[in-house]
């Protein structure tokens, strides 16, 4: 199959109604659209018109169909993405993204694609695909290690006997995870992932979505590699008993506009300080961050007296220390509010560490600009992404008591300090940049590497000739990748 010839494609992509989300499909629609297939990315009008604007060979390629989106009661007027609502609201977007499906079933019946690539919160999506037979990928955007700490459809669900049955249990590795690994929720992110479960009045639990959406779609695709995450990729197709396509961690190629006013500015506090200097700091747009962590924060960046710059958002009501941006004004730090221009942050090379909340867009960006990681964790696959980073020396975490999750200035202050004077032996950029053969982007990892574009055009046929087998034919036989 790896040499024939594959017709164009008609491929469908439903995202769920959040960023961290829409831009990684975006991200791979973008790939497969350069293979010469026709991509109709399904979304609301809002988010759609909030992607960036399509290159140019390109457009002929990928058309958007707008959705709108369904009023529902305790949702905000004109809120179509978790951007757009406070984290306890979100089970109300989930609910109007439910009541989309017979808009998509129409849509479906219309245009009759050959495949279409979905998303955890649209579960009903692979049973309405099947019966029409049009063959479908649930697309997971959490990698490899995340998911198969999960487990199976039925142990995600909670179902069918599952082996964990209390929050312990999901502090240790399960047995269905074949070699040793540290790849575990600590204490304080079971208490993170138990209080979002509690919050969902949408009538389906976040465990049932993916379950289900693993359970009835024909592959799943997820953003994953065999160079990073080969042994966990085989767990998966294992507990999953269908084939699993890593299409690649999809790193961002940042070609935004340079004279962008906001990254000018940004580019001009950077430019001023020395190479690898600065801790980038930013906690992603869903962080459930308290006053108490803020404060911290602050107070530890200030007595590190490392050149700092903080991406606060737009605050979200939190205070600030007296006189912290007083103090550390001019050359010392910067508190930014509002979106910043992330990927053109971590290329400068100003930047000597990325302080983050372990999501899995803002990890990729880190390690593909060769920044050691600094982790504090909130929700989901957070903690799951920490343990494997750690693993792998490309991050540590901030100590926090193992409870409750809090961490004081102390803390803050020692794990700053440490990128500043290089206190991390084991951490596999620091050592490069030590050495002083660290070259941007050609890291071990090779599937975070510019320039890996035979490794990408591998991933991708694994898709294509998924998408063009017939409904019998699901398996395909897979290239053979040397992994780091």
């Amino acid at each position: 199959m790896a040499g024939a010839a594959v017709d164009k494609l008609r491929i469908v992509m439903y995202p769920w109604l959040a960023f961290g989300h829409i831009n990684p499909f975006f991200k791979l629609a973008k790939l497969i659209a350069q293979k010469g297939h026709f991509i109709t990315f399904v979304s609301t009008p809002k988010n759609i018109d909030r992607l960036p604007n399509l290159p140019p060979n390109l457009a002929s390629h990928i058309e958007f169909v707008k959705l709108p989106l369904p009023k529902v009661e305790n949702l905000p007027e004109n809120a179509e993405s978790t951007a757009d609502v406070p984290l306890n609201l979100i089970q109300y977007l989930k609910k109007a993204n439910d009541s989309l499906r017979e808009h998509l079933v129409r849509f479906l019946e219309s245009s009759k694609p050959d495949a279409i690539i979905f998303d955890f919160c649209s579960y009903w999506v692979g049973p309405i695909a099947s019966e029409m037979g049009i063959k479908s990928s649930f697309f997971c955007t959490f990698n490899a290690a995340a998911m198969a700490f999960m487990g199976s459809p039925s142990e995600i669900m909670g179902v069918d006997n599952p082996v964990r049955n209390k929050p312990e249990d999901l502090t240790v590795p399960p047995p269905w995870i074949p070699f040793p690994t540290a790849v575990a929720y600590h204490r304080h992110d079971v208490n993170g992932v138990m209080q979002i479960q509690l919050e969902n009045d949408s009538g389906v639990s976040d465990g049932y979505r993916t379950g289900m959406s693993i359970r009835n779609c024909d592959v799943v695709t997820i953003r994953s590699s065999y160079e990073f995450e080969a042994e966990w990729l085989q767990v998966l197709e294992t507990i999953y008993g269908k084939p699993v396509f890593p299409v690649g961690e999809l790193p961002t190629y940042d070609d935004g506009d340079e004279n962008d006013d906001a990254w000018l500015r940004v580019k001009c506090w950077l430019d001023n300080q020395s190479k690898n200097t600065v801790v980038y700091v930013a906690f992603g747009t869903e962080a459930r961050m308290n006053q108490q962590q803020v404060t911290e924060i602050a107070l530890g960046l200030e007595r590190s007296e490392v050149p700092f710059f903080w991406v606060l958002g737009n605050r979200g009501g939190f205070q600030l220390p007296d006189g912290f941006e007083e103090r550390t004004r001019g050359g010392r730090g910067v508190v930014w509010n509002g979106w910043a221009p992330q990927a053109k942050i971590l290329a400068h090379e100003s930047v000597g560490g990325f302080w983050t909340h372990g999501g899995l867009s803002s990890v990729v960006e880190g390690i593909q600009n060769g920044k050691p990681l600094v982790l504090l964790t909130f929700q989901l696959d957070q903690g799951l992404n920490a343990r494997l980073l750690e693993e792998k020396k490309l991050g540590y975490s901030i100590p926090r008591d193992e409870n409750d999750g809090s961490f004081t200035s102390d803390g803050v202050n020692a794990e700053a300090r440490r990128i500043e004077t290089r206190d991390l032996e084991d951490n596999y950029f620091l050592k490069k940049r030590k050495r002083g053969n660290y070259e941007g982007n050609s890291i071990v990892h090779g599937s975070l590497a510019r320039g890996s574009n035979k490794l990408q055009t591998q991933r991708l046929s694994l898709l294509e000739a998924f998408a063009s087998s017939t409904k019998s034919a699901t398996s395909v036989t897979k290239p053979h990748t040397s992994c780091a």
